[in-house]
């Protein structure tokens, strides 16, 4: 899971910052969090003071080193050196808070909600316009992996940020994004797999869209898979498998 120097991450601006986001979360002093990407702890050590545990995964040796460093005598930080792409999540309850490689965004986020054990909730630092496209209701055009993971995990963003938040400060702009685990799922769990087959079939392939019943649930003759919201999503699927 390497980094890119001049786009993937950029380091958040002092410790009372980060702890204002954190503030923004739902996350609670009971719970066990991952943060991906930890760099050399900025993240960690803010988490730490205020939760049960905290899993530090870096996969710069470099990095990982100084992590170790600056988590010594923390008792409630396990590092992980590694790619978190590759790693297995972990069985129990836990949360995810991160201020994760851009480029990175989409790989982690299907690896956490196509999981069997996803995290309850994730807090992820990502860029607005890619999280734009994660919303289920955006005025814009959405993406195929925001409407994928819809069904399961509400996606909403909680705090916008500036541009002078970080050092150095990103060529975009960037927000933290909540992803949600829904209590009750809008497609059962044992349809999930087909359903995100379905989506990424029609946002690749316009034949495949083409073939769908879109008049059957009312939709305009003409629209395109990134125009649709989530609702229609699931209504078109639903009439798509019984059709």
């Amino acid at each position: 899971m390497k980094r890119l120097d001049n786009y993937s991450q950029h380091n958040l601006r002092g410790q009372d910052f980060i702890k204002e986001l954190i503030g923004h979360t739902n996350i609670k002093p009971s719970d066990i969090v991952y943060d991906i990407g930890a760099g050399t702890g900025a993240i960690s050590a803010a988490l730490a003071s205020r939760v049960l545990h905290v899993y530090a995964i870096e996969f710069e040796p470099v990095a990982a080193e100084k992590l170790r460093e600056n988590m010594r005598g923390v008792e409630n930080v396990t590092i992980k050196e590694g790619d978190f792409l590759e790693m297995k999540l972990p069985n129990g309850a836990y949360k995810i808070f991160a201020n994760i490689p851009f480029h990175l965004s989409s790989p982690i986020i299907h690896k956490i909600t196509e999981d069997d054990n996803p995290p309850s909730a994730a807090y992820l630092i990502v860029q607005k316009q890619f999280a734009n496209k994660l919303l289920p209701n955006y005025d814009g055009f959405t993406g195929a992996l925001g409407m994928m993971i819809g069904p399961t995990f509400g996606v909403r963003i909680r705090r916008p940020l500036k541009r002078s938040d970080y050092t150095p400060p990103p060529a975009v702009d960037t927000v933290l994004i909540e992803i949600k685990k829904r209590e009750e799922p809008f497609i059962p769990l044992n349809e999930m797999e087909k359903y995100r087959t379905f989506i990424e079939g029609c946002f690749s392939d316009p034949k495949i869209f083409a073939k769908t019943p879109r008049a059957k649930i009312g939709l305009r003759e003409g629209i395109k898979p990134s125009e649709m919201k989530l609702h229609q999503w699931v209504e078109l699927f639903n009439a798509y498998k019984f059709k």
